[in-house]
């Protein structure tokens, strides 16, 4: 699903935005009883979780990413947990070479990392990731799933994107107010150039990060046609911009989009047309069978953030609470 565009702003979404207010007001009662079923079960290992507020992207996985980076260098074993959004595994399952259109494609690269673990019950899924000899669980998401106790909970917002047009879903991109989610969290992360208002952090300790090309130089005066299924693809259109190329053509799908054999021709044949290179995300790549794959660039990314030193003032705390 493509957000609609009156969710972005600026402004309040206007007409259609007021239309839906009313169901608005049902998610948020939804949610909110939802999550006051309490604290959940607790794993004994630490739970860290990495959320956001709003739907679409925002950079938690590449987040996640790097924490668990950080938390390996300090000698801690994390591993992963994700539901695998676009997968179909129903028991806790680890992922081990499957395929996006079973476990995700976000666990692919998260598995890159560290062990990572797919399970739409996120209790059974810390069951399974504790007795796997774990001692720190990375929640990719689950901010709003209250069948887990947190440890320390970081919510991450696109610096482009903010809050859209401030309303919830599906008036709205958030998934609940702002300062309902802000009551959970334990700081604030701000990912990208921010050129939006967004909404204050009160007292929680704001970070700011980037994502930072890792192979810009294999693009700088390159002729590409760039596609992409995720939460906001023209900032991966700017950020090969950035990087020196030349944009022939662009193409955006639906986050977590399945690609099928002919939307990937098409692709293909449009940057033959345009004598471009295809290239695309190593999130999209992730959901193409290797004989999908071949031709297509990738533009990887990592991401860095600002404040080193209050982010491991912050992920001590896992082990000390």
């Amino acid at each position: 699903m493509r957000a609609p565009d009156f969710w972005a702003g600026p402004g309040d979404g206007g007409w259609p935005a007021r239309l839906l207010s009313p169901l608005s007001l049902i998610w948020r009662g939804v949610t909110r009883r939802r999550l006051a079923r309490g604290p959940g079960f607790d794993p004994v290992v630490p739970v860290l979780c990495i959320g956001n507020v709003t739907a679409g992207g925002t950079g938690k996985t590449p987040f996640a990413m790097m924490v668990a980076r950080r938390l390996q260098a300090a000698g801690h074993k994390p591993h992963f947990l994700s539901r695998g959004h676009g997968g179909r595994v129903s028991v806790p399952t680890r992922v081990a070479g499957q395929g996006a259109e079973i476990v995700g494609d976000e666990p692919m690269l998260l598995s890159a990392v560290a062990p990572a673990w797919v399970s739409p019950d996120r209790a059974a899924g810390a069951r399974a990731i504790a007795a796997a000899g774990a001692d720190v669980i990375v929640m990719d998401d689950g901010l709003q799933n209250p069948t887990l106790r947190k440890t320390l909970s970081i919510l991450v917002l696109d610096g482009g994107a903010g809050l859209g047009n401030g309303r919830v879903i599906p008036a709205g991109p958030l998934r609940e107010p702002w300062g309902d989610a802000l009551a959970r969290a334990d700081a604030v992360v701000v990912v990208g150039a921010v050129s939006v208002s967004l909404p204050s952090p009160g007292d929680r300790p704001l970070l700011h990060a980037r994502l930072r090309p890792a192979n810009d130089a294999a693009f700088r005066g390159r002729r590409v046609f760039a596609f992409a299924g995720i939460g906001r693809p023209a900032k991966f259109f700017a950020s090969l911009a950035e990087c020196g190329a030349e944009i022939a053509g662009t193409r955006e799908f639906p986050d977590h989009h399945p690609y099928t054999a002919t939307e990937i021709e098409q692709v293909k044949a449009a940057a033959a047309n345009r004598g471009a290179v295809p290239v695309t995300t190593a999130k999209d790549l992730a959901r193409l069978s290797p004989a999908l794959a071949e031709g297509i660039a990738v533009l990887e990314v990592t991401l860095e953030v600002a404040e080193g030193a209050v982010l491991d003032q912050l992920l001590a705390r896992l082990f000390t609470e």
